[in-house]
């Protein structure tokens, strides 16, 4: 693995990393606003970013890289109304959208064995904004309505797993 890949991957992994710090911190914020089901979501969402990562580090050492692990930046303790949180959400999916699609741009050329994982990350990516958009639709829709909420809350809890591409490292 030649060293502009390798820091290509270990900013993935840096980005992943983020991102599951970031959805652990969104989901104790709701779990202290009592939106337990929006809060349950939030952390299958960080177990995801976090087996990204994990994907991603075994990638690495599977071709004889050097990992990266750097320190991560403070998250924010307040996100706002649960409607506010997944504005944040879609942001930080749509930077992340954006990152690998610059990535597999540069690797395509580059390694084709490496684009192909990073291909499977933006595939990953339709569904995760999709989600995002489709609950910021549902709670634009509920408004102020507090039962409203309470039902979009109670369906978000339902989660029961997350998904993760099926790249191989």
């Amino acid at each position: 693995m030649n060293d502009e890949l390798q820091s290509l991957f270990n900013d993935l992994i840096q980005l992943e990393h983020v991102s599951s710090t970031l959805y652990l911190a969104m989901s104790a914020y709701m779990a202290k606003k009592n939106f337990t089901g929006i809060a349950h979501w939030l952390r299958l969402q960080s177990e995801e970013e976090r087996t990204h990562m994990l994907t991603l580090v075994d990638f690495v050492v599977d071709r004889d890289g050097t990992v990266q692990i750097n320190s991560m930046p403070a998250q924010p303790k307040d996100f706002g109304t649960p409607l506010e949180t997944f504005q944040k959400v879609m942001a930080h999916e749509q930077y992340v959208t954006n990152t690998y699609r610059q990535a597999y741009n540069y690797v395509n050329s580059v390694d084709p064995q490496a684009a192909l994982i990073i291909q499977d990350f933006l595939r990953e990516q339709i569904d995760e904004e999709a989600q995002a958009k489709t609950i910021i639709d549902r709670l634009k829709l509920a408004e102020n309505n507090p039962s409203a909420l309470l039902l979009i809350d109670q369906e978000l809890g339902a989660r029961t797993n997350a998904a993760t591409p099926q790249a191989a490292g």
